[in-house]
């Protein structure tokens, strides 16, 4: 859950440390929403009964090219969002989540894309006695992601706008205490924008000239670790521990294609092999079988401004477990301080199964 805390402050610090320089102008924006729960896993069908509702309150502050990622980007916006969600579920009670966001923009700024990340707080999670129906909160607090695409029209009258369209909110805690089935909720939605500068129309910078970027083959060396938890319920919380090293090559100012590989150390894995090798003979797992394995994977990362998104598919070449199977992937966030030094947060996962949020610290060669 400290990804969403890693991307709060990113952005939020970029709102708050922007170069005078910059143009600066803000909007706030405010949208009702009705949908209903996915039934993306047969384990929580239990849970879907009625159809959740809520709102989502925005502050935007948007981009003009004053930095050169703006313009590379369309000149998105970014900000902060909360939203309130009513499960209309008894047993899955309410939830409130605050999240960092950014909006892309499209056919002609008509078209605008959202994707936020944040820490949800869900009123009634897990518990074995009280509420052991909810499988799919473990935790009080959760990690979640939300997308929107929206009809989307600024200062149609005296700086208020309209905009109208669809959304997914995901909750779940990256299995870092189970249960953690997790819920996604698809959603129209209805709402206005303001302008906090009355409707004031500002121009947009452009740059004719941009030198290429060409670099060599760059070295990666990160360090990950966290908390995880397997599917057994109190089973306890292990440590982890994950060394890469992969390669990249950058193929322009927002790209580059990565080749590595992982060596997992994951006690949860040591504890879940004691547990089938003493409780379940007929699974023919061993007690002192390896818990290790060794990754090699194939990843992309996309540039913006000093932070980028990172997307990689593995597949584990050391595999004496078998546990979700031999494909996984990974997808998370990086955050450059200065040319070498980055810190990073990733999800990953074996296709839409969570295995672990990872936080880590490596070096660019």
């Amino acid at each position: 859950m400290k990804q969403q805390c890693f991307l709060l402050m990113s952005l939020l610090g970029t709102l708050c440390f922007s170069q005078n320089s910059e143009i600066k102008k803000h909007t706030l924006d405010f949208s009702q929403f009705y949908g209903s729960i996915l039934l993306h896993n047969p384990d929580i069908s239990h849970l879907i009964a009625n159809h959740p509702g809520g709102f989502i309150l925005g502050y935007n502050r948007k981009t003009y090219g004053s930095q050169e990622w703006e313009e590379l980007y369309n000149y998105p916006d970014y900000g902060a969002s909360f939203i309130y969600q009513d499960m209309n579920n008894a047993t899955l009670g309410r939830n409130f989540g605050l999240y960092a966001h950014y909006n892309f923009y499209f056919l002609k700024r008509n078209i605008q894309f959202r994707i936020g990340q944040g820490i949800a707080y869900t009123t009634n999670p897990y518990d074995k006695v009280e509420n052991f129906r909810n499988n799919a909160y473990g935790s009080d607090f959760m990690s979640s992601t939300y997308l929107m695409v929206n009809y989307h029209k600024e200062n149609i009258i005296a700086g208020l706008g309209f905009k109208a369209g669809v959304s997914v909110i995901h909750y779940s805690n990256g299995n870092f205490r189970s249960p953690n089935t997790s819920t996604n909720t698809f959603a129209l939605n209805m709402g206005l924008t303001y302008d906090l500068d009355g409707g004031e129309e500002l121009s947009y910078i452009n740059t004719s000239d941009r030198e290429k970027i060409s670099e060599p083959v760059k070295y990666n060396l990160i360090l990950r670790g966290g908390l995880n938890e397997s599917d057994v319920i109190d089973s306890g919380q292990y440590g982890f521990f994950i060394f890469s090293v992969y390669a990249d090559k950058r193929l322009g100012r927002k790209s580059a294609i990565q080749l590595g590989g992982d060596v997992f150390f994951s006690n949860f894995l040591k504890e879940l092999i004691r547990f089938q090798g003493t409780s379940f003979p007929e699974m023919d797992v061993r007690p002192d079988d390896d818990y290790k394995r060794v990754g090699v994977f194939l990843g992309h990362e996309l540039f913006i401004n000093s932070m980028s998104i990172i997307t990689q598919l593995g597949y584990y070449v050391y595999y004496p477990f078998d546990f979700e199977g031999r494909m996984y992937n990974r997808i998370g966030l990086k955050r450059y301080f200065g040319n070498k030094i980055f810190g990073a947060i990733t999800l990953k996962s074996h296709g839409a199964a969570a295995e672990a949020v990872e936080f880590g610290v490596g070096i660019r060669l």
